[in-house]
């Protein structure tokens, strides 16, 4: 089953010249409800639920840009410092476990974190507003871009369904970023780093 996202109106003036209604970090909630349809909690930080229009892979920024390369196409992704966060169909979350054990990744310890019910992911900025340094950031929106003229879909069982090329399902998807992220850890054994605290830091803020 394919998710799709409604594409958003323009921004407004106040979002063009790269300012937020409340300031920066606040009034964002009700961009994201109203033009995506997504539950938000305002903040500083506003916070976007999982487990409702979406679940979260979180892994280490350097594995997830990996696995992009391999699987091409994907739902919207956003990065926050080190880390990174794909978002999947609602649901994976639960069907996680099961498919790494499937995949034979069952008991491989990965830096490999996943947001159902109850979790969430600060919330990149709209359209037209600039993000702070090292704060969280699209990397792929989940709005049409110059690159796509299509709103993204989200990963899941049943693939993207038909004519949208090579996107990948969840499966293609969880073996990619699970293969990475015992790469990197690899490496940074190699290269003697035994602990990193960035690789088990979420992204989701409390």
């Amino acid at each position: 089953m394919a998710l799709t996202v409604p594409p958003p109106r323009a921004p407004s003036s106040a979002e063009s010249c790269g300012e937020a209604p409340g300031g920066p970090g606040t009034g964002w909630a009700g961009w994201y409800e109203r033009e995506l349809g997504w539950a938000a909690v305002d903040g500083p930080p506003v916070r976007l639920p999982t487990g409702l229009r979406f679940d979260a892979l979180v892994v280490p920024a350097a594995a997830g840009r990996a696995a992009l390369r391999r699987v091409g196409r994907s739902g919207p992704v956003a990065l926050r410092g080190p880390r990174m966060a794909l978002l999947v169909a609602p649901g994976s979350a639960e069907e996680l476990p099961g498919l790494l054990d499937w995949l034979e990744w069952g008991g491989v310890s990965l830096s490999l974190a996943v947001l159902g019910a109850g979790g969430h992911i600060t919330a990149p900025p709209p359209p037209g507003v600039r993000a702070e340094p090292g704060a969280a950031s699209w990397l792929r929106p989940p709005w049409p871009s110059p690159e796509q003229d299509e709103a993204p879909v989200f990963p899941a069982f049943s693939g993207f369904g038909s004519g949208v090329g090579d996107a990948p399902d969840l499966v293609r998807l969880v073996d990619a970023v699970a293969t990475e992220c015992h790469r990197v850890r690899l490496a940074r054994a190699r290269a003697g780093v035994f602990h990193d605290e960035s690789a088990t830091q979420p992204l989701a803020f409390s």
